[in-house]
């Protein structure tokens, strides 16, 4: 979402309320954020591969050290991904894929790391420690400590690492400059992962634990605090979405309590509404004149809400429609032309609604493969595409009915959610980075 460095208030139109969105080519060509040029896993242009395995239209595989589960963002012919590279040896950590309480509290320090790649070889352009030090407390086996996704303008690039400050650097990774946050105490210590967005020349930054929450909006090009606001949220994971609504510029925010959405320029806010569920951790998606949020913990909720609204929205008419059944608990939905698709809970199943009126098109339908899906779906080419943590990714037409295309497997697994470029999708596992194309 970058051009010279301005984000752009473009993109798809619905009553004078659109998604903070980039537009023309440099929507076509960058993957700015963890959910794309108009943050809602789309790529209009993107006409990646049906078919791929570990010896099919594998263009390059390269290893990352350390751990991540951070989507990797893009800009031009270079790819940014975010990890944390033990130094010392730990315990074995339980396995990764199974339920469990939290790790222990690591006994080493770690190094923070933004990589830059090039996005034509998978080789290195740059490396820099962010930060370097011992954590204070560990995160659900399932997950990490560099679960926050980059966001890039095409100048600079801004990352999180939470309780490791808010860093900016330029394209060459020459450092730009560094504030501090507060340091998170997460539910169960289950760890962090609410990555920062980009709202015109501001970077919005939500920290709701189990302490005093709070969201915070930083000057983008000199980190300069603009304003923070006190949140009454324990702990959430969902990336905050700026939305343009009529001539004001809005950030949403999901949480347990409320959903919330905030003035951008002040911080104020314009409007709330309850419905979600506990462990709020899908990110919104905006369209049609409604933002669409949606959790699956404990509890199943999809709820459509009119933009345009103040006050307290929560049982009103401002909620256009509403599911309570077959929500995701950590996958985001994909808004793709008038359907949203969502899966259920952390199993593989998915369905998918008429996103104007919320007709059910298909429901629980069976991923045949996936046992488990933590990334997020995004949309190409026509085409549907959900990674599962196992290695195995299906493709689905994009259509009122239920059809796979495809089913594709590789020897990782992945949490991190897939990114189109073109006619190239990027998969990042727990290990291995892959760029699949056909050869």
């Amino acid at each position: 979402m970058r051009t010279s460095g301005v984000i752009v208030i473009l993109g798809l139109v619905f009553m004078g309320m659109t998604s903070s969105s980039v537009h023309g080519d440099v929507a076509d060509s960058h993957w700015p954020t963890w959910r794309g040029p108009n943050s809602d896993g789309v790529a209009v242009q993107g006409n990646p591969p049906v078919t791929w395995s570990e010896t099919e239209n594998v263009k390059w595989k390269v290893a990352l050290a350390g751990s991540g589960d951070s989507t990797p963002v893009i800009w031009g012919d270079r790819i940014f991904v975010t990890t944390a590279v033990a130094l010392g040896d730990e315990p074995p950590p339980p396995e990764r894929r199974t339920r469990g309480h939290a790790t222990p509290k690591p006994a080493v320090p770690y190094k923070f790391n933004l990589i830059c790649l090039n996005r034509l070889t998978g080789e290195v352009i740059w490396e820099r420690t962010v930060r370097e030090e011992v954590p204070h407390e560990g995160h659900h086996p399932s997950s990490s400590l560099a679960s926050y996704s980059a966001i890039t303008d095409g100048e600079h690039v801004w990352v999180s690492f939470g309780s490791r400050g808010l860093h900016c650097y330029d394209l060459d990774g020459n450092h730009v400059w560094s504030t501090d946050l507060i340091v998170l105490r997460t539910r169960n210590s289950f760890g962090e992962g609410s990555s920062p967005a980009l709202a015109g020349d501001a970077i919005v930054v939500v920290a709701d634990h189990e302490g005093d929450s709070k969201i915070f909006a930083f000057n983008k090009n000199t980190g300069k605090l603009l304003w923070e606001t006190d949140r009454d949220e324990h702990t959430s994971w969902a990336t905050p979405l700026p939305v343009q609504v009529g001539d004001t510029l809005q950030v949403i925010t999901s949480a347990t309590s409320l959903i919330r959405s905030y003035d951008v320029k002040t911080g104020e806010l314009i409007w709330q509404c309850s419905g979600q569920t506990l462990n709020a951790i899908p990110s919104p998606v905006v369209g049609f004149g409604n933002v669409y949020c949606t959790s699956g913990y404990r509890g199943a909720a999809l709820q459509a809400i009119k933009l345009g609204r103040t006050g307290d929205l929560s049982g009103s008419d401002a909620i256009a429609w509403e599911v309570n059944k077959d929500t995701p608990y950590v996958s985001s939905p994909l808004l793709y032309d008038d359907r949203i698709y969502v899966t259920r809970g952390l199993g593989g199943d998915i369905s998918c609604y008429q996103a104007s009126t919320g007709k059910p098109l298909f429901e629980r339908q069976k991923l045949e493969g996936i046992r488990q899906i933590y990334s997020s779906p995004v949309g190409a080419g026509g085409r549907v595409y959900i990674a599962g943590r196992h290695g195995t990714t299906k493709v689905i037409e994009h259509a009122d009915s239920f059809n796979i295309l495809a089913t594709n497997v590789l020897d990782d697994g992945f949490d991190a959610s897939p990114v189109v470029i073109g006619d190239e999708i990027y998969l990042k596992g727990e290990t291995h980075l892959y760029c699949i194309s056909e050869q």
